[in-house]
């Protein structure tokens, strides 16, 4: 996958918690990544999506369709 389908929230982690960055995505429960800057969160999620989407069919559950109003990235 070379664009993002599905929206991607990237927030802040707390120095507690080693800080750095987490991106989420909110269409596909547990799809998560993290990096040390938002844009290696962002590069790092696609990888996450991808093996996200390819383990939900192994197991026959159900992947939800992106937003087709949602605008590539």
């Amino acid at each position: 996958m070379t664009d993002l389908r599905y929206a991607v929230t990237v927030e802040p982690l707390p120095e507690a918690d080693g800080g750095g960055f987490v991106a989420t995505v909110p269409a596909l429960p547990g799809c998560m990544s993290d990096g040390a800057t938002p844009q290696e969160a962002l590069a790092n999620i696609i990888d996450a999506i991808e093996v996200w989407i390819e383990a939900a069919g192994d197991v026959g559950h159900e992947v939800p369709q992106p937003p087709k109003h949602h605008a590539a990235a």
